[in-house]
């Protein structure tokens, strides 16, 4: 697939690189078909991320980082404008997840790359979300703590954990519902995150024993 001339080096290699781990996976992925692809050579590849491990690691950030500023923007509003109200906390959580994997420019492959992180069991992947990403879920897991006073720590977090998996599915768009005719991908990504959002609140708010 042809990149646009105006790309940066390093932004060709990311998208090629993005493209090929959705469809071969991490592993099954050579520095040889990224090169290619992105119509470089390996010594740019060596220059910008110093390893196929940096590499992957720099695939997430490039998403990952934009998401997470929208994501702690959005928690911030909800706990100033909403104090104590569980849904705006959930939106905070789910809205820009989903709009990522709407971007035109390659979230569906993202969201497939998120797939294959979890089917490849990668840890130094894991450990670099973790390092990184890791106070994001601590900071969502607070805020909903404030919401849910009876709810003790580890349940909380199982139910996180669950809420987690059930928006990778929706970013997926793999499920059941898909898209009606005459209905634009925008709105339809507003009902799937109002759905999911009153989904998740109630699995939260139910007993814990």
């Amino acid at each position: 697939m042809a990149k646009p001339a105006h790309f940066s080096t390093k932004d060709r290699i990311l998208g090629a690189a993005e493209e090929l781990f959705a469809q071969h996976g991490f592993a099954g992925t050579s520095l040889r078909q990224v090169t290619s692809l992105a119509a470089v050579n390996i010594a740019a590849v060596n220059y910008h991320f110093g390893s196929k491990e940096n590499l992957v690691n720099e695939v997430f950030r490039r998403r990952m980082d934009g998401m997470t500023s929208s994501r702690l923007q959005q928690l911030e509003s909800a706990l100033r404008d909403h104090p104590g109200q569980l849904e705006p906390i959930l939106a905070a959580f789910i809205e820009p997840a989903l709009a990522l994997a709407q971007d035109r420019n390659g979230g569906g492959s993202f969201v497939r790359v998120i797939a294959r992180a979890y089917a490849e069991h990668n840890e130094s992947l894991r450990k670099f979300l973790s390092d990184h990403y890791g106070h994001v879920l601590r900071e969502f897991g607070k805020a909903l703590a404030g919401c849910l006073p009876r709810l003790d720590k580890e349940t909380l977090y199982w139910r996180l954990d669950f809420l987690a998996g059930s928006l990778t599915y929706a970013m997926s768009d793999f499920g059941l519902i898909k898209r009606p005719a005459g209905s634009s991908e925008a709105a339809h990504r507003a009902r799937a995150a109002r759905e999911l959002i009153r989904f998740a609140a109630a699995g939260l708010q139910a007993p814990a024993k």
